[in-house]
């Protein structure tokens, strides 16, 4: 089965850009889909490849290609104007993520990496007067809803120390570049829960698949009717490529597929895709969940011409072949605390 992967518009006028967080899930696939395009590609990310498996084998995806510079750099620390000089644009990709585990004594870590950090890469961005950055935000900034699509004009209300820290790096980007001196412009993207290959392994269609697959226990936080905007990775992708460059100065933009589904129809979908039902243990909710998210993708329609391509039962089948193929990459029997949708 080919992969769907991100085909990636003309980048006319880019000949270096830096992706933060190059290793990781939406990360992997943006630095292949700009190496396609022949830009340099310069790859921070602090996992380093002896250490960290998966990490390992998501640059293992870049091998052959002459114009990725790899660089295992902590932001928080790490020279970053030597880094980005030069650059047309970053892609702020690196971040600490997940709702629940943000709860409580990690609350620090997820301020360094997601506020900090950025602290740092918008004040070398705006000296060296880097023309755009583009930063990965996240849907769970609007918190709870009605179930009506959420606009990047709604009031956001997020329900965990994660969204905050991710609003908060928006509002970051945003006071950066409206300053009088600045030659910066930013773009924040709000993905709608991303999924495909190499998707993190808390989150929720990969444990499903695996769970149907080697008949472990999925462990579910709160009901069944819980509904995501699923995103497929290529389709988040050419959104990103596409804030590169589009004639849009200092906004948001949601990236999502305008509907949604519950976590029963995934249950579903993987039961028919592997034939194998998916074997569940229900607890209640947990802080932080939110019982619906659903993007307004009007905005990305317009600003960046882009809209999805990738239908859910597509995309799953992707996520499932590839989990198929990298099995040595995939411990079914990790623990995991719980799933984020």
């Amino acid at each position: 089965m080919p992969l769907i992967e991100a085909a990636a518009p003309a980048l006319t006028g880019l000949r270096r850009v830096v992706v933060t967080g190059s290793a990781g899930f939406i990360g992997s696939h943006l630095t292949k889909a700009l190496l396609h395009t022949g830009v340099t590609v310069i790859g921070i990310d602090r996992r380093t490849m002896d250490s960290d498996p998966a990490a390992a084998a998501n640059f293992a995806e870049f091998t052959g290609f002459p114009n990725f510079v790899p660089i295992t750099a902590d932001l928080l620390d790490c020279p970053m104007e030597r880094l980005l000089l030069d650059a047309d644009v970053v892609f702020h990709l690196a971040a600490l993520p997940g709702v629940r585990p943000s709860w409580g004594p990690n609350f620090d870590a997820y301020v360094a990496a997601n506020i900090q950090a950025v602290q740092r890469v918008m004040n070398a961005a705006t000296r060296l007067k880097i023309p755009r950055v583009v930063l990965a935000s996240s849907s769970s900034v609007y918190g709870p809803t009605d179930g009506s699509p959420s606009a990047e004009t709604d009031r956001p209300r997020p329900a965990s120390p994660y969204a905050i820290t991710k609003l908060a790096a928006e509002q970051l980007c945003l006071a950066h570049t409206a300053r009088p001196s600045s030659a910066t412009s930013v773009v924040a993207l709000r993905y709608f829960t991303v999924y495909g290959p190499r998707q993190r392994t808390d989150m929720l269609i990969h444990r499903a698949l695996t769970a149907a697959l080697y008949q472990t226990p999925l462990h579910l936080f709160g009901d069944d009717d819980q509904r995501r905007d699923f995103t497929y990775v290529a389709d988040a992708v050419r959104a990103t490529i596409r804030a590169a460059t589009a004639p849009v100065t200092n906004t948001v933009i949601n990236i999502g597929v305008g509907s949604n589904r519950s976590i029963s129809d995934i249950l579903a979908i993987a039961q028919q895709l592997t034939g194998r039902p998916v074997p569940v243990i229900r607890s209640k909710a947990r802080a932080g969940d939110v019982p619906g998210t659903l993007a307004d993708n009007s905005r990305a329609g317009g600003l960046l011409s882009w809209k999805p391509e990738v239908d859910l039962t597509t995309g799953t089948e992707q996520q499932l072949h590839h989990l198929r193929t990298h099995r040595d990459t995939h411990d079914p029997a990790m623990p995991v605390p719980g799933v984020s949708p």
